[in-house]
Formats: structure tokens, C-alpha cells, sequence
């Protein structure tokens, strides 16, 4: 069976949370489904669940407006170009960018746990 997320667990996830309050900021998933086709949540007893492959289109949404500084026009031509796909080969292109910010932020977290993991050895280990 394939894993689906709420909108609370995919604004989690994606880091779209209010520093102050903490709390998931599930507006903007709902605007961005708004303006994008792509995203098509499955609605159950009213909530929304997003696919493995919907997340993977919001986390390119947010890769190009938030960190390359695109407009919701300058994304929605981008994600419906077919220049896109020849795009991929380019080590500058934006698809490439974004595969290496994942992978940064992959890396990241993997280091963070391994930093925990040898923290907790070292007190567990007196």
C-alpha cells in the first residue's frame, strides 16, 4: 500500500511550520494546490492525503519559489515546459539544483542523527 500524508504531516515535513508558535502552516499547501494542477490531493472524510509523488512535485514547488526566488507564474511555465526534460542533463540546470539541495539536506539530517547516536553512545557508555 502506498504511504499518503496529511497536510499537517506534509507541512511538517517540508518545514513549513510558524517559528514562533510551531504550528504547521497548512494555508500554504492549500494555496499551492490552488495554483498548481499538479497537486491533487486524495480528499477522505474531508482531509487532504498527498501521494509519495505529489510530495515530490510540492518539494520541487517549494525548492523553486523558496530557495530560487521564482514566481508561482515562473514555476507553473517551468513545471509545463518540455524544456525540462533536456533541463536534467545541465549540471546548472534548476532540476539539478534542486536533486543537490535534496541530497544536501539528506546528508544533513543523516549527520545530525549520527551526531545524536555517538552523543547517546558516549552517555551511555560511562
Amino acid at each position: 500500500m502506498k504511504k499518503l500524508l496529511n497536510i499537517t504531516e506534509l507541512s511538517k515535513q517540508l518545514d513549513l511550520v510558524d517559528p514562533n508558535t510551531k504550528r504547521p502552516l497548512n494555508h500554504i499547501l492549500r494555496y499551492w494546490e490552488k495554483e498548481f494542477k499538479e497537486i491533487r490531493p486524495k480528499k477522505i472524510n474531508n482531509r487532504r492525503y498527498y501521494s509519495l509523488r505529489q510530495v515530490e512535485i510540492i518539494k520541487k514547488i517549494k525548492f523553486l519559489l523558496k530557495i530560487k526566488g521564482m514566481t508561482v507564474l515562473g514555476v507553473k511555465k517551468y513545471i509545463n515546459s518540455r524544456a525540462k526534460k533536456l533541463d536534467e542533463y545541465y549540471p546548472n540546470s534548476l532540476e539539478a539544483n534542486y536533486y543537490k539541495n535534496n541530497i544536501k539536506t539528506k546528508s544533513k539530517l543523516i549527520l545530525e542523527k549520527i551526531q545524536k547516536i555517538k552523543e547517546h553512545g558516549k552517555k551511555n557508555s560511562s
